[in-house]
């Protein structure tokens, strides 16, 4: 094989692997890249991915907002995903979403957080449980500390 064609199929295989997309989430095997407890709750949990194509996941909404409070990234990142609670295994656009804390849902790590994938879910959902609602910008500030 000549020189060239061994530099080209290293090119291909080097671009092909580097793909900037979430990846499948390993419910029972993943661990959360904050506090690294196994991933298993498909309403709850949560990913984000690097612009470079790194793939982080989590077992709670609240454990990721913290990771990006901490690394202060957010700017880095080409996806911020979470799960979308009505559609379990579902992720949704972070920024987009609308937030829920209420003691009526329990989540992982207690935050009592969930993602909805518009205010008016989320509304429909605090009219029959309770709780606080947030947008991406209030939640993170919430957890900031």
């Amino acid at each position: 094989m000549s020189v060239v064609k061994f530099i080209f199929i290293g090119l291909l295989f080097t671009l092909i692997s580097c793909k900037v997309e979430p990846q499948k989430i390993n419910y029972g095997q993943d661990h959360c890249a904050f506090c690294d407890m196994t991933v298993v709750d498909k309403t709850h949990a949560s990913e984000y991915v690097t612009k470079k194509g790194k793939s982080y996941v989590f077992d709670a909404i609240e454990c990721m907002t913290q990771k990006i409070n901490q690394e202060n990234n957010e700017e880095k990142l080409a996806y911020i995903l979470v799960a979308n609670y009505q559609k379990p295994g579902v992720l949704i656009d972070a920024k987009s979403a609308t937030y829920l804390i209420t003691k009526k849902i329990k989540s992982p790590m207690g935050a009592n957080l969930s993602a909805f994938s518009s205010l008016e879910n989320a509304k429909k959902m605090q009219t029959k449980l309770g709780g606080t609602i947030y947008n991406w910008q209030q939640l993170k500030k919430k957890f900031s500390n």
